[in-house]
């Protein structure tokens, strides 16, 4: 059983999902929304495991109210305007109905709801293909994933084959590699430290030397060594 909200800022909308949604008797219809504010309340409350969303609504479109989310549940947008299509990718949705849409389209997108394990790296694709750096990522906590603020990472510590991000009180856990983190990464924000270790920047406190190199304290109070290796790194910040 899947628990689903709806989200649309026009009745008509809601009401045509509810009526596609009839047959299957697995997706439970938790409650609907008719503008942002409302959704962000909804779903951080009632954690439901599949959102049907409108993109352009007063004040606030379906992309920011993803920003505000506790944690992501599947993401089905639907619109009347093809250009956002890119960016529903972008952040993992998985599908894209483009209004107006058949019962059939509606039905296509039920059936890639069971394969969201293959549209993650759809979306992958189509980020590295922009070549621009993300300002929020989606990364695991537990059993569910939920989208970080790339600007509240301090450090990343390798974990593996993954990847373990620290923020100021907690750790997620990314489904990739510290190098591939890396070249993701912006490098103007991010430094590889250690082979284990990227920080970022702006969360460096102090600097203090380390033996023939270098220790970092973070704003969070952790401390980070830097390997000798990378030690040029460092010198080549210090004026």
């Amino acid at each position: 059983m899947k628990k689903v909200i709806i989200v649309d800022d026009e009745k008509s909308g809601r009401t045509l999902i509810k009526e596609y949604l009839e047959p299957y008797k697995d997706l439970v219809l938790l409650g609907e929304a008719n503008n942002g504010v409302d959704a962000i309340k909804m779903i951080n409350e009632f954690k439901p495991d599949l959102v049907f969303m409108d993109i352009q609504m007063p004040g606030m479109t379906g992309f920011d109210v993803l920003e505000h989310l506790e944690e992501l549940p599947q993401i089905v947008f639907s619109t009347a305007y093809d250009q956002y299509a890119l960016k529903a990718f972008e952040v993992h949705a998985v599908d894209y109905l483009l209004k107006p849409y058949t019962k059939e389209r509606f039905d296509a997108a039920i059936t890639r709801i069971s394969e969201v394990k293959k549209i993650i790296p759809l979306a992958e694709e189509h980020i590295a293909q922009k070549n621009e750096y993300p300002e929020r990522i989606i990364v695991q906590k537990g059993a569910k994933y939920v989208t970080l603020a790339i600007e509240d990472i301090y450090h990343i510590e390798a974990y593996g084959d993954y990847s373990k991000l620290h923020t100021e009180t907690d750790t997620f856990i990314s489904n990739h590699g510290i190098s591939v983190l890396e070249e993701k990464l912006d490098t103007k924000q991010f430094l590889r430290v250690h082979r284990s270790t990227i920080v970022q920047l702006s969360k460096i406190q102090e600097v203090s030397k380390y033996g023939k190199s270098y220790q970092l304290v973070l704003f969070n109070n952790e401390k980070v060594n830097v390997s000798r290796g990378y030690a040029d790194k460092i010198k080549a910040l210090m004026f």
